[in-house]
């Protein structure tokens, strides 16, 4: 693989993982690809360690709440090459109320904070985190406020109407 390029990393997880990974799409040149949370471990420390590859820095880890769907979150992680400029977004799509996904803190320790964050705001339980807590939330916050499970505004509310807007 002489350039790093969507095809070619597409090309050479294939030949490695072959249907344990899925293709997203490429939204505005960004490849983005799927994976089960059995494989994810798996296919992160690849992406790192990989002479080739050498996404060794995690951007990010987030995740998405698709209410509708059958799995309803998505856990995210952005990974960069810094050797070539290059980024990858790999999802993982989990089901349930609580969901739950092995921790990335094996291979990044970065990926600490990010997980809280993303527990906190979103509930996944990241499985086998050093210290899965609420970071920047109260502690006895019973819900979690990113999840889609709530009106964006008090339908109550008077001064919210359209008829004071001229609508």
């Amino acid at each position: 693989m002489d350039k790093l390029d969507n095809q070619g990393i597409w090309t050479y997880l294939q030949e490695k993982f072959g249907e344990r990974v899925g293709i997203i799409g490429e939204p505005h040149g960004l490849l983005t690809i799927s994976t089960s949370k059995d494989d994810i471990i798996e296919l992160l420390s690849f992406l790192k360690d990989d002479e080739k590859l050498q996404f060794i820095y995690l951007t990010d880890i987030t995740a998405v709440h698709y209410p509708k769907q059958q799995k309803a979150f998505a856990v995210v992680y952005h990974v960069h090459n810094l050797y070539r400029n290059v980024r990858l977004r790999v999802k993982v799509f989990l089901e349930g109320e609580t969901p739950t996904t092995p921790t990335a803190t094996t291979i990044w320790n970065g990926a600490n904070w990010m997980e809280r964050e993303t527990y906190d705001f979103f509930g996944v339980v990241f499985e086998g985190h050093p210290d899965l807590r609420r970071i920047l939330n109260m502690d006895d916050l019973d819900v979690f406020p990113m999840r889609k499970e709530y009106p964006l505004e008090d339908p109550n509310r008077v001064d919210k109407k359209d008829f004071y807007f001229g609508r």
